[in-house]
């Protein structure tokens, strides 16, 4: 696939997510879509998996919005950046957030296959988030990650 077409489909993915769109954003994916978010350890597979995640996902950052600046590519694999911007809201992560939205780096690792998107790695600062978002980030990484989160031993 060549880059232009690849960066098209990053770019309309990230507008039907800025827009809170999951149906537009599912009408992009591979029905092999893997979603991974390491900040938070999380991993879905296929569209059922990847749809359920983002319905979760905007529950959490209703005003999501990611605007692209930059990207380079292979022809088999695109890696954007740019900024994100989002208030965590709910109690998703153990924790009573100060309502302010952050604003953050976000890199994005993206695959594709039969002309759709068939793979994100979304990679950002959790701690930053946390900072912004007035919460802890060990209690948040508790709460994603428990004993596996390796505070235990602080």
């Amino acid at each position: 696939m060549n880059g232009h077409r690849m960066f098209e489909l990053a770019q309309a993915l990230a507008v039907a997510k800025s827009r809170q769109d999951v149906p537009a954003a599912m009408k992009l994916f591979h029905q092999d879509m893997l979603l991974v978010t390491p900040a938070f350890g999380t991993t879905a597979r296929g569209l059922a998996q990847n749809e359920k995640a983002l319905t979760q996902f905007f529950i959490s950052f209703p005003d999501y919005n990611v605007v692209l600046q930059g990207h380079a590519g292979n022809g088999a694999t695109l890696i954007c950046w740019g900024t994100v911007q989002m208030t965590m809201t709910g109690d998703r992560f153990g924790v009573v957030p100060n309502g302010r939205r952050a604003e953050l780096p976000v890199f994005i690792q993206f695959a594709f296959k039969d002309d759709l998107i068939a793979g994100e790695r979304f990679f950002f600062d959790l701690s930053a988030l946390c900072a912004q978002s007035g919460v802890s980030t060990d209690a948040v990484r508790r709460k994603l990650f428990g004993d596996a989160a390796g505070l235990r031993n602080r």
